[in-house]
């Protein structure tokens, strides 16, 4: 699963330009809808764009591939992420999505995602904290069935708050599920304020490790090399050798991208107004020539 090294930087320049791709189309997608959760989308994007589009075992012309890698989005309020993605690979249409967006008929996708209604979501998410414990039986039924894939999960810092990831923690762990891969998507914002004031997770590489996890930090997860190297240490998926599950603690800016958007807590919830769009897409083009 490791990059060619020869090929490394030219790799990292096509992600990246994914990843901004893929933000251009979520800020012009959130104006149509009018509903969002752009901060936690924002800073998720990167390691979103190297799983799918890098790293992970995955087919879209079969989303049911028994040998897939499972990707669960726990912190469900961004699945927009997901969907710019699947219309990014061509399974569906931008304007489908739209017309089929919270709509009482035919809502089959929604601001938290639905597995009922697409068949590419894991899980359906939105309520925090039931990520990780179902990734945790995902990964341990790999064990019973002899399968070798990754089972992949992403959670909020914010979310951490909520006690049943540290039970699904401490369950991995005893059962030393190699095959289980936490993200931590580190933006230091909830709601309502930073994390450390809300309730502080503080310090998140100890408090993993000393649950029994082989933590990997990743010290910026807005730079897509940075992002990369972090997978990049990840184990083969054997799920017939015991070891330690693997977290990765991937540091972000809520809203990256969008400088007004950038650290700021209001931006957890709510859509993008149209008179916004073309500043928002100015800013992002910034960005990016910076980088």
């Amino acid at each position: 699963m490791a990059i060619d090294k020869i090929a490394d930087a030219a790799i990292y320049e096509e992600l990246t330009d994914k990843a901004f791709k893929l933000r251009r189309d979520l800020l012009t997608f959130s104006t149509q809808i009018n509903m969002s959760h752009l901060g936690g989308e924002l800073s998720m994007m990167e390691m979103a764009v190297a799983l799918y589009y890098r790293y992970m075992k995955y087919d879209f012309s079969n989303p049911k591939w028994p040998e897939r890698d499972r990707f669960i989005l726990s912190k469900g309020h961004c699945s927009e992420v997901l969907y710019m993605i699947l219309q990014d690979k061509g399974v569906y249409t931008m304007d489908y999505i739209v017309e089929h967006f919270e709509t009482l008929e035919t809502a089959q996708f929604g601001q938290h995602s639905n597995r009922k209604y697409v068949p590419y979501i894991e899980i359906s998410a939105g309520s925090l904290g039931h990520g990780l414990p179902i990734a945790t039986g995902y990964a341990l039924g790999a064990r019973y069935r002899n399968e070798n894939y990754r089972v992949i999960v992403m959670v909020g810092d914010g979310e951490l708050c909520e006690g049943t990831n540290w039970e699904a923690m401490m369950a991995a762990a005893h059962y030393q599920l190699g095959n289980l891969v936490l993200i931590i998507d580190k933006n230091k914002l909830s709601m309502t304020g930073y994390t450390k004031d809300v309730m502080n997770i503080d310090p998140l590489d100890k408090k993993l490790e000393a649950f029994g996890f082989n933590v990997i930090n990743c010290e910026n997860g807005n730079d897509m090399k940075c992002v990369c190297e972090a997978l990049d240490q990840l184990p083969e998926p054997d799920c017939a050798i015991k070891r330690a599950p693997t977290a990765i603690i991937s540091n972000t800016v809520k809203g990256f991208g969008v400088d007004f958007m950038e650290d700021k807590w209001n931006w957890h919830g709510g859509g993008l107004a149209k008179e916004q769009l073309e500043e928002a897409l100015a800013s992002l083009d910034r960005k990016r020539s910076e980088i």
